[in-house]
This record gives structure tokens, sequence and C-alpha cells, in this order.
């Protein structure tokens, strides 16, 4: 693991001022953004997967990259089918090593579709997973980048309404902060940012961030669900 990472730098120095306006105004409307035909297919094929694997408790791993986390939750939940998310072809096609303590876990589906069209389509099918990581967003660090951070995103108020025990982990500590204010400001609920350390990493980024020294950030709070199952 190469230690050579370095820390965010950004000129926002705590909780964006345009957050809490940005979360309303995106809670206040419903993201009409038509669903392309590849997410849809997507979309399919991963639910069909976990038709067949029996309709377990589901895990959801957003923007799961080479999917290493996917195998390592399918490993520490054994009894649920874990669904790995990323948009990027070159990252779900990689031929992830597997180095943990047991036979490779097979009770997760890795698939390449844009998360922005896939959360909306796990709502609109009344899918709800029972834990939904967010493992190192990309921190889009610039004061003018809000929007492009998951909590700033007009997609936001749909990751709430899925329900299930939400965590989100960061290098930034202001990303966490913000999603926990996010949260908070969503659903009532007291959502916290907490420091972070691994047993053991389950992300190349956690590693590398780990290697170099740097401080991880988590909230995780549970969910009101929506379902009535």
């Amino acid at each position: 693991m190469y230690a050579n990472s370095s820390p965010i730098h950004s000129a926002q120095s705590g909780v964006h001022d345009q957050l809490a306006a940005t979360v309303a105004k995106h809670a206040a409307h419903t993201f009409q953004k038509p669903v392309s035909s590849y997410n849809q297919s997507a979309f399919d094929d991963s639910i069909a997967a976990w038709r067949a694997a029996g309709s377990l408790p589901l895990i959801l791993d957003a923007g799961c990259g080479v999917g290493l986390s996917t195998m390592h939750l399918a490993a520490q939940y054994p009894d649920h089918f874990v669904i790995g998310v990323d948009q990027s072809a070159d990252r779900v096609g990689r031929n992830t090593l597997w180095s943990g303590p047991a036979a490779q876990p097979h009770n997760f589906i890795r698939i390449r579709a844009d998360l922005v069209d896939y959360w909306r389509l796990l709502l609109a099918a009344r899918i709800f997973p029972v834990r939904h990581y967010l493992l190192y967003p990309n921190p889009w660090p610039k004061i003018g980048q809000l929007s492009r951070r998951w909590h700033g995103h007009p997609v936001f108020p749909a990751i709430v309404a899925l329900g299930g025990i939400l965590e989100c982990r960061s290098n930034w500590q202001i990303y966490v902060e913000e999603c926990a204010s996010a949260l908070q400001q969503l659903t009532g609920l007291a959502v916290g940012c907490e420091p972070y350390l691994p047993a053991q990493p389950i992300t190349p980024f956690e590693g590398k961030y780990l290697a170099s020294g740097h401080q991880l950030w988590r909230c995780q709070v549970p969910l009101p669900s929506t379902s009535k199952a």
C-alpha cells in the first residue's frame, strides 16, 4: 500500500453556508431527470441476481470502485446480498483480488450504473436496503462544488427515503459533517461526525489514507424506513 496520498486542501473551513438552503430546496422538489436505458438495464440485471439469491436482506455499496468493499461487506454479512454500484466500467470490470481470511464470498454482484438513476430506481421499485454505504466519495472540496457532493445533490432526498442504516466515510471531516447535517435536517434525527479507525481497511482508498497518516471520519444513522414490509 503506497503511503503517498495528499491531504485534502480546501478554502472551505466548515459546513458550507448554503448547505441547509440547498437541502431544503431539493427536499421540496422531486428530481425529474429521465432514467437512461443502460441504467435501467443494469438495475434490472442486479435485481434479478438479488432475487435469484433468494431476495436476502439487501446491502448497497454505493460508489464501490473496484468492488473490494463489496466483497468485504458480503463476507461480513453472509446472510445478506450486497450490490456494489459504480459508474466506471473500468473499475467494475477489474479482476479484484480477494485476500480475506476465507474463500471469496459469492453473495454479491458488482454493476456499472449511474447512482443518480440507480437510487431512484430502487425507490420506485420499493426495494429498501437494510444497510447503505457511501465509502470515500469524491469530496469535491472547492467551495463552488457543493452540488457535486451527494448531500448537496438533488438526489439526496431519495437516498434518505431508501432508509436502512446509512454510513458515510471520508478522510475530509467537512464532508462527513455536511452529510450528518443534511441527514439531521431531513430526518430530525441526531447525526454526528466521529473519528473512525477500521479494524481492517475494506477499500483501497481506506487503506491508502490510513497508510498516509490521514484521520478518517464517519457518520452512521438508522434511517426511518418508508417500506411497509
